[in-house]
């Protein structure tokens, strides 16, 4: 399917990521799970705006952007959002206006979270910002999109919209299509002999472009996907069908099987956005054992679904974590995550 990366070059893109990431060992981790190997593919150091997968995903969006001759962009994501924050520092990149929707989809209202983290960042990068009161209604939250686009519109300006539900050609997804190759080459490059990659399963975009990929290059290694918005019968409809709109977004047959979509939710719960026990053992351990800090919504639950798998599948294989980025959130989740005073 290698015919999948020449469709790729087809599609207008603007460059934000600032090279390949590093793909680097965890030893100190691997030694307290009595596991073989442990790795890590840092995509929490793509470069722009404190980095994240997002850079990947908007490369793509942007280049359409750009080819439309937008000068606004418009997008609409959770209130501590990575994905609405990279957008906010790349349309100042690129000399473009930015509109943020942020949808209320944690249930807290606590200063540290609606002021600090990624919003004091969109608020530095000078976006415009509205408020959505639900977070669960994807529908509505396009229908209030539209509205500002319209009045955008009658006021002259020409925007686009980043789309993030359902029913829009998977762009974003198309940067992890290509972040598999990149992947793929670092694993030869080093000689790994990856047995699981787990990586954050969200939108959807990350997980399927990544899995997409690696089957277009021959790549046979499983990919579990850890949910961090809902569970994983729900999310296994949504992986299935980002795989096929990629595909016929690069004009090749489905190839990916139902059966090669793996995913787990053991630590999704209470919600999206909200903590357990399991993630924030998971984001204190990396950082006192590897210097490693992760975020709370995205790579502190895969963190955890990660260090789950190392334990259950044996000393003698070898995993790969997907870091995503998302560091800003930290500090809008400092009350949960701070130590208690001794």
């Amino acid at each position: 399917m290698i015919e999948v990366f020449h469709h790729l070059e087809r599609f207008p893109r603007v460059r934000l990521v600032s090279g390949p990431t590093p793909l680097e060992s965890l030893p100190n981790l691997a030694s307290d799970l009595g596991s073989r190997m442990l790795f890590v593919k840092r995509d929490d150091c793509t470069g722009l705006a404190m980095g994240g997968n997002k850079v990947r995903q908007l490369e793509f969006y942007f280049g359409e952007a750009r080819s439309q001759g937008a000068d606004t962009v418009v997008i609409t994501g959770a209130v501590q959002s990575n994905y609405v924050r990279i957008a906010a520092a790349a349309a100042c990149r690129l000399g473009m206006g930015c509109h943020i929707q942020l949808e209320n989809r944690v249930p807290r209202s606590d200063s540290t979270y609606v002021e600090s983290g990624n919003v004091l960042l969109d608020r530095l990068f000078g976006a415009t910002i509205t408020s959505y009161p639900d977070g669960e209604d994807e529908a509505g939250a396009d229908r209030s999109i539209n509205e500002i686009v319209n009045r955008l519109e009658s006021e002259g300006k020409r925007p686009y919209v980043i789309p993030l539900g359902p029913g829009h050609p998977p762009l974003g997804a198309l940067g992890y299509v290509d972040a598999a190759r990149e992947l793929v080459h670092q694993m030869q490059r080093d000689q790994l002999e990856i047995d699981e990659i787990v990586v954050p399963s969200g939108s959807g975009a990350t997980h399927a472009g990544l899995l997409l990929g690696l089957r277009a290059l021959g790549s046979t290694v499983p990919v579990t996907g850890s949910c961090v918005r809902r569970n994983a019968s729900d999310q296994h409809v949504r992986i299935r069908d980002r795989c096929r709109e990629i595909a016929v977004l690069l004009e090749v047959d489905p190839f990916v099987p139902d059966d090669d979509i793996h995913l787990t939710d053991a630590f999704l719960a209470p919600g999206y956005g909200q903590l357990n026990p399991p993630t924030v053992d998971a984001i204190r351990k990396l950082a006192r054992r590897e210097g490693l800090l992760l975020d709370p919504v995205y790579s502190g639950k895969t963190a955890a679904a990660f260090i789950a798998r190392a334990r259950s599948v044996g000393p003698d294989r070898s995993l790969l974590f997907v870091h995503t980025g998302g560091t800003p959130a930290l500090f809008a989740y400092a009350q949960d995550l701070s130590p208690p005073s001794a």
